[in-house]
């Protein structure tokens, strides 16, 4: 599903595929290159996996590893949204008396609800043609990959132009920080950040890499990426996405 990008004032990064850059005290630099490659994922699996023959077995491996670095990284941070972000904004919301922001954050959570299914049956189609591909299984997935971009597509997009909006007019940009240590970093182990930072840096434009560095712990993660881990990264996603042309 393909959003209609909103007018933004200069401010936020917009990246491609963005729907909207709500401007406002809190710099949403990392959600959106979070989003960014949610969507640069789905669109890589949703190429490839038509395209990839169904007995190139290794190819099907690396593809099944690969959407596993995927659905990991977007359960956790659909997990902190929910444990931290959306709860603190329903508060501030009820608290303001907006009907409307409530509305918005209860669709949230109940899109992430829709979501996991459709991630669940993809990750059984991967399984599956790791373990024994058949044409069949690859249509499966195909059309569960589909289903899954359009919907993850559709939240993405709510997302940056009504909750992000939110949390422009609720929160400060300390209490933006506070959750995203206590609720996105803080459960992560140093390994973990790590996996995160490799998936979420490459091909990144210079501008966000740039906004990025203002962060404590990103200039040494982003040094880290290029010394050590952006060429195996590279050599793994050529593996598994060596069809998505």
């Amino acid at each position: 599903m393909t959003a209609t990008p909103t007018p933004h004032r200069a401010g936020q990064l917009m990246l491609p595929g963005q729907a909207a850059a709500p401007d406002g005290p809190v710099d949403l630099t990392t959600m959106f290159t979070m989003h960014r490659g949610f969507r640069r994922d789905l669109e890589n699996f949703s190429r490839a996996v038509p395209a990839t023959p169904v007995d190139d077995g290794d190819t099907w491996t690396a593809l099944a590893a690969r959407w596993d670095v995927f659905s990991r990284i977007l359960h956790d941070h659909h997990s902190g949204e929910d444990a931290g972000l959306w709860p603190l904004l329903l508060e501030r919301v009820d608290t303001a008396g907006d009907v409307e922001g409530r509305a918005t954050l209860e669709a949230m959570s109940a899109e992430h609800g829709r979501i996991d299914p459709l991630l669940e049956a993809c990750a059984a189609g991967f399984r599956r043609m790791a373990r024994s591909p058949d044409a069949g299984g690859r249509d499966v997935l195909a059309s569960d990959l589909t289903a899954a971009a359009e919907h993850l597509g559709a939240h993405l997009a709510h997302e940056e132009r009504d909750a992000l909006a939110l949390v422009q007019r609720h929160l400060t940009q300390e209490e933006w920080l506070r959750v995203s240590v206590e609720y996105f970093e803080k459960p992560l182990t140093a390994r973990q950040l790590l996996r995160v930072a490799q998936w979420v840096l490459p091909g990144l434009p210079d501008a966000a890499l740039d906004r990025m560095r203002a962060e404590p712990k990103v200039p040494m993660l982003i040094l880290v990426w290029r010394l050590f881990l952006r060429r195996p990264f590279e050599r793994r996603e050529r593996r598994a996405f060596r069809y998505a042309r």
